[in-house]
């Protein structure tokens, strides 16, 4: 069952032919996508998009990028959020200290406001981060300290040492077609250490096309080139590789209900 754990399908870059792309993904066997929310604002578009779809669920969140303009966001906002129906995650959030598009400290603060959300509604949380392991770090062993709660670390390109981290607090990892580039080669070392029990594929949709799609628009219907690839470095058969991340995605998103195969 292959299965787009991240798409921005309602990012402008779909606006002129958005129902041929998701007809194309439905045509190449992905049967189902994770709608992200980036923030509120686009919110409505993001749970519509599931809403009108039954193989789409989507998430509630601010990404880092957009925390300036969510400084003021509470855990109770996303929680309120979090209640309408085929909302099955928090996030997209989390830190980006290579764009810094947003102040270092309101990113982390907006974050901590996502993991109390995560923690109250029991849904998991879909992290970004980006050049911050060490504040990443920092936050994940905190509050995991301080109470418990599923996360995902999405398109994982960060260190070993932040990596090894979320594996210890028993968090899953999302494989992007980034894991396809010829210079990703410190990714894929960090794949290879992954729990094989907790690893899920996404394509991260416009963005991050896999090779040979590399520089253009990405779209679900490319998500089985990551799958392929994830196989390849791990030293799966296809088939294994299908098993094990549809069972992995089904354990991390579990409020949606597993269709027969």
């Amino acid at each position: 069952m292959i299965i787009d754990s991240h798409v921005n399908l309602h990012a402008p870059q779909f606006d002129e032919d958005r129902d041929a792309v998701i007809a194309r993904a439905r045509e190449a066997g992905v049967r189902l996508m994770v709608e992200i929310s980036d923030k509120l604002s686009t919110f409505d578009a993001t749970h519509a998009l599931a809403m009108n779809n039954a193989d789409i669920w989507c998430t509630v969140g601010v990404h880092p990028h957009e925390a300036k303009d969510y400084a003021d966001l509470t855990a109770d906002r996303l929680v309120e959020l979090a209640q309408r129906p085929r909302v099955i995650g928090i996030g997209e959030c989390g830190l980006d200290f290579h764009y810094d598009l947003s102040p270092r400290d309101v990113q982390a603060a907006v974050f901590h406001q996502h993991i109390e959300a995560a923690r109250r509604t029991g849904l998991p949380l879909v992290i970004h981060t980006r050049e911050a392991d060490e504040v990443m770090a920092d936050i994940l062993r905190e509050e995991h300290g301080r109470a418990p709660f599923k996360f995902l670390m999405h398109c994982y390109t960060s260190g070993m040492e932040l990596a090894e981290l979320a594996m210890e607090l028993d968090g899953w990892f999302s494989v992007s077609g980034i894991a396809t580039f010829k210079a990703a080669e410190e990714v894929r070392a960090v794949i290879r250490r992954m729990p094989e029990d907790r690893i899920i594929v996404e394509t991260d949709c416009p963005y991050l096309a896999p090779i040979p799609h590399r520089g253009r628009r990405n779209e679900p219907a490319y998500v089985g080139l990551v799958l392929a690839k994830l196989a390849e470095i791990r030293g799966w058969t296809p088939e294994q590789a299908d098993r094990l991340t549809t069972d992995a995605f089904f354990n991390l998103f579990d409020r949606i209900p597993r269709p027969a195969e």
